[in-house]
């Protein structure tokens, strides 16, 4: 699909205009794999690796099975179609669903060993350890993620931290695939100011329900997001919104300070996707998001400090 022939799109129910000085799809860098550092020129210059088709579209089509059972399930899909269709059920709004990851071998087969961790080792030139909290997005019909950056829900270890967003089924852009806001890690300003602030830490100095130990903790917004209006973030930051029509095996990598959000799903059917982080073994790593039961945003997790 080219940007000419595009559907009317909207994100956070915001019309997003296909204008080509505003909006335009991800450049394809699946030929830069055998070449290190032309991956991380890449990186460093976008902010992005967007690869076609190189996870096994087996492997993920069973980890699919598996999501879309526990999906039907629950009662999410609608009964009247197959199960892998994840046709929604007129009642669900589901957005977030991590435990679909557990005692999926296929989908674990598929995020943390193989062609996965081979494409980490050669765009980090080391050995990589991968988060073990394993984020799964089962975004329902007329719904979508709002923008932000990574590193303020992850910024406790190293900072040369990436994403993987990866795609477990095809993925057309009319259901709601991820959005990336062109050389938007490089926004200095931006990084220094929200791009510096954790999500799990709250004024402890300060009264009222907004400065409790949950939420934005006064520090930053409930949520942690940078935006509800992706419009006016473009506008205020610059850049285009980038897209592609995504199928099962590609993978699109990108820094933790790099802007995302998501289309809205204006399919019929339950998109299923995850988020999975990645880095260098011998550098540090947040404690919220590793062990066998890591304490994410829990209680556990959160920091006061003086505002």
């Amino acid at each position: 699909m080219t940007v000419a022939n595009l559907p009317r799109l909207s994100s956070m129910k915001k019309h997003i205009s296909t204008e080509p000085d505003v909006f335009g799809m991800l450049t394809d860098c699946t030929a830069l794999l055998p070449n290190p550092s032309a991956m991380r020129g890449f990186m460093e210059a976008e902010g992005y690796l967007y690869l076609k088709g190189v996870l096994d579209t087996n492997t993920i089509s069973a980890a699919h099975h598996i999501m879309a059972e526990r999906l039907a399930a629950r009662g999410q899909t609608d009964p009247a179609y197959p199960v892998d269709a994840c046709i929604a059920a007129p009642t669900s709004k589901v957005q977030f669903m991590p435990d679909l990851s557990e005692s999926n071998q296929p989908l674990h087969d598929v995020l943390y060993d193989g062609e996965m961790i081979s494409i980490f080792e050669t765009l980090l030139g080391a050995a990589v350890r991968h988060f073990d909290f394993t984020w799964v997005r089962a975004v329902a019909p007329n719904r979508g993620t709002p923008p932000h950056m990574d590193i303020v829900y992850m910024g406790r270890g190293t900072k040369q931290l990436y994403t993987a967003w990866t795609p477990m089924c095809d993925i057309p852009i009319t259901m709601g695939g991820l959005l990336v806001l062109e050389h938007s890690h490089t926004h200095q300003r931006l990084n220094e100011g929200y791009g510096s602030k954790d999500v799990d830490e709250f004024c402890e100095n300060k009264v009222g329900p907004e400065y409790s130990d949950m939420g934005g903790g006064g520090n930053i917004r409930a949520g942690g997001w940078l935006s509800d209006n992706p419009v006016k973030l473009r506008q205020a930051l610059g850049g285009r919104w980038l897209t592609a029509d995504y199928s099962a095996g590609d993978v699109l990598i990108f820094s933790v300070y790099t802007v995302h959000t998501s289309l809205d799903n204006a399919s019929n059917r339950i998109r299923l996707s995850t988020d999975t982080r990645y880095q260098r073994a011998d550098e540090p790593i947040d404690e919220r998001w590793i062990g066998e039961h890591p304490i994410a945003h829990g209680k556990a997790g959160k920091r006061g400090k003086i505002c």
